[in-house]
Order: structure tokens, then C-alpha cells, then sequence
């Protein structure tokens, strides 16, 4: 006789797993780690700077 399931918990169950899948696809096409943005904001920031730096005043 074949097991008895819950076909309610057993959608649920698929899509938290495909949603999981999906958010580690994501994480890893785009996803930085905080590190990487902090770095990324200094240098964007120094150029700006250096930029800012080299304006001539008339």
C-alpha cells in the first residue's frame, strides 16, 4: 500500500526549496560579501576626492 502525504505541506516543501535554490543562485551572481562593499565605497569615495582635488577654481 503506498504511503499517505499531505499534498498541502508537500507543495509548501517544493517551493521552499526552489525558492532556497533561487536564492543561492542570486547570492552568488550578485551577492557581495560586506567586505567587498565597504572596499568598494572606499575606493569610490577616494576617487572622488582625488577628483575633487584636481578642480581649478575661476
Amino acid at each position: 500500500m503506498a504511503k499517505v502525504i499531505n499534498l498541502r505541506r508537500a507543495r509548501k516543501t517544493a517551493e521552499r526549496s526552489a525558492k532556497k535554490t533561487r536564492a543561492e543562485h542570486n547570492a552568488a551572481k550578485y551577492g557581495r560579501s560586506k567586505a567587498e562593499k565597504e572596499l568598494a565605497r572606499a575606493e569610490q569615495d577616494k576617487a572622488r576626492r582625488d577628483l575633487d582635488g584636481h578642480e581649478t577654481e575661476e
